[in-house]
C-alpha cells in the first residue's frame, strides 16, 4: 500500500486533476483566468527552486516542455498535408520530448553553474533550430522517417500521434518504470508520471485539449516530485532509506514523559563487514532496514548512524511494545540473505533459487529496550540504558530481546560548607 500512495503522489494526483479539470469546460469560467497563468508560474517557481535546489535536470525538462508548448501553439498540426512543415514540427517535437525526458532523468544531477551543467545547456537550446531545420523542404525525405508507419494500423488506430513518437514515449516509459520498481526514487516516479501527462497533452489536440495545460501540469509534477526528493535527503538516511537524524530530533521534541526507546542491531554485521567487505555490510543494512520498518508497526525506525537502529514507541510501556519487538526479532532471523561473488548481497527465498558458489550470510538481531516511566528519565539516561541492554543482549550469543532496568536520577547533596543563602540585609549591613 505504501508503494501504491508513493507511486500515486504527487504525479499521478496531479495528471487526475489535469484530466479532470484542465480540459475544456473543465473548470468554472471563473477558475479560466488564473489557470492561464499556470505555465508562468509552473515555469517561474520551477527555474528559481531549481537553481536554488541545484537541479539542472529540473531547468532543463522546463526548458524543454517550453519549447514543445510553443512549437504546438505556434505551429499546429491541422493542415492536412502530412508532409507540411508544421506536421513536421509536431512529429519531430513529440518524439524529441520524451527522449530527452528520459536522458535527463538517468544521467547524473548536476546544478546549471557546474561546468557540466553548461555543457549541457546548448544541447537542448539547439533543438529548436534542429526541428526548424528538420521542417525545411530540402529535408522533406528526413522528416517523413518521424512519420514512417512501423506498427499495424490497428494497433494505433486510437492516436493521431505519428507512431515513431509513440515508440519513443513507450520506451521512456519503460525503462524509467523499471528504474522506479527497482529504486523508488521519487524523481523517477515524477519523470513517469511528467510523460504521461506530456503524451495526454499531445493526444488531447485531437479533442481540442488545450497542450499548455498538460504541459504545465507535467511540470508541475516535476518540480514537486524535485521538492519530494529534497524533503527525502533532508530527513532520511542516505544508505538505507529510512528516517535520519533530523527526524529522530523532531520526533523526541514531541515525545512526552511516557515512551519506549529500542536499539536494534545486527549481530554479525562487523563481522561481515570485515571478513568481506563495507559494501556487503552497507547492503546488508539496506535490506535489514527494509525488515524492520515492515515489522515496526506503531514504532517509529530511524537510524542515527552506525550499525544501529533505533525505534521509538510513543505512549507505550515495556510490555506493550514486547510483541512488536519480537517480531521484528523473528523477521531477521527468518530472513535468508546470500552472498554472490564479492560483494552482492540478495535475498533468497530458497535453496532452488541459489547458485553453486552463492554463499549463505546467518543474521540475526539483538534489541536493548528501556522505558521511561516517570518524568524524572532524561531521553539521554533511557538511551544509555537501551544500549546497556543491546551489549547485554550480544554478550548472552545474540538474537535476543533485553529489557533494561531505569534506576531513577538521584541528585548529589550539596555540602554544607559549600555555600548557604544569604539574607539581603546583611549586604546593606556591610
Amino acid at each position: 500500500m505504501k508503494t501504491f500512495f508513493a507511486f500515486l503522489i504527487p504525479g499521478g494526483v496531479v495528471f487526475l486533476a489535469a484530466i479532470g479539470f484542465l480540459r475544456p469546460h473543465g473548470l468554472p469560467s471563473w477558475v479560466q483566468g488564473p489557470v492561464q497563468a499556470l505555465p508562468y508560474i509552473v515555469l517561474g517557481f520551477g527555474l528559481v527552486f531549481g537553481w536554488y535546489l541545484s537541479s539542472g535536470r529540473l531547468i532543463l525538462s522546463l526548458i524543454m516542455l517550453a519549447f514543445a508548448d510553443r512549437a504546438v501553439i505556434l505551429f499546429p498540426p491541422t493542415d492536412p498535408d502530412p508532409g507540411s512543415a508544421n506536421h513536421v514540427i509536431f512529429a519531430a517535437t513529440t518524439f524529441l520530448l520524451p527522449l530527452n525526458l528520459m536522458a535527463l532523468s538517468v544521467i547524473k544531477e548536476e546544478a546549471i553553474s557546474t561546468w557540466r551543467g553548461v555543457l549541457r545547456l546548448p544541447l537542448v537550446l539547439i533543438q529548436p533550430f534542429l526541428v526548424l531545420w528538420l521542417s525545411l523542404p530540402e529535408q522533406a525525405s528526413l522528416a517523413l522517417s518521424l512519420q514512417q508507419p512501423l506498427l499495424p494500423m490497428l494497433m494505433v488506430d486510437w492516436t493521431a500521434l505519428p507512431q515513431p513518437t509513440l515508440l519513443a514515449f513507450c520506451g521512456a516509459l519503460l525503462l524509467i518504470g523499471v528504474r522506479f520498481i527497482v529504486q523508488k526514487n521519487p524523481l523517477d516516479c515524477g519523470a513517469l508520471w511528467a510523460l504521461v501527462t506530456s503524451c495526454a497533452a499531445f493526444q488531447g489536440l485531437h479533442y481540442g485539449w488545450s497542450a499548455t495545460n498538460f504541459l504545465s501540469a507535467a511540470g508541475l509534477i516535476l518540480f514537486l516530485t524535485l521538492l519530494q526528493a529534497s524533503h527525502q535527503q533532508t530527513y532520511r538516511d542516505d544508505l538505507t532509506g529510512i528516517p535520519g537524524k533530523l527526524a529522530y530530533e523532531e520526533a523526541v521534541a514531541n515525545l512526552g514523559k511516557k515512551y519506549v526507546l529500542a536499539v536494534v542491531g545486527i549481530d554479525q554485521l562487523k563481522q561481515y563487514g570485515n571478513q568481506h567487505g563495507k559494501p556487503v555490510s552497507e547492503q546488508l543494512l539496506r535490506l535489514i532496514a527494509q525488515k524492520i520498518m515492515a515489522a515496526a508497526d506503531s514504532g517509529k525506525v530511524f537510524r542515527l548512524a552506525g550499525e544501529e537502529f533505533t525505534i521509538l514507541f510513543p505512549r507505550k510501556t515495556a510490555t506493550e511494545t514486547l510483541v512488536t519487538l519480537e517480531a521484528i526479532r523473528k523477521a531477521v532471523e527468518q530472513t535468508t540473505m546470500y552472498l554472490r561473488g564479492r560483494d552482492r548481497v540478495w535475498e533468497g527465498g530458497g535453496a532452488s533459487h541459489t547458485g553453486s558458489s552463492d554463499e549463505e550470510l546467518v543474521v540475526t538481531a539483538s534489541i536493548g529496550l528501556a522505558e521511561a516511566g516517570n518524568s524524572q528519565s532524561s531521553l539521554g539516561l533511557v538511551t544509555k540504558i537501551a544500549y546497556k541492554a543491546l551489549y547485554e543482549a550480544k554478550g548472552e550469543g545474540g538474537n535476543l530481546v533485553k529489557r533494561g532496568a531505569i534506576t531513577p536520577e538521584t541528585k548529589k547533596p550539596v555540602p554544607a560548607e559549600a555555600g548557604r543563602i544569604v539574607a539581603y540585609n546583611e549586604f546593606e549591613n556591610s
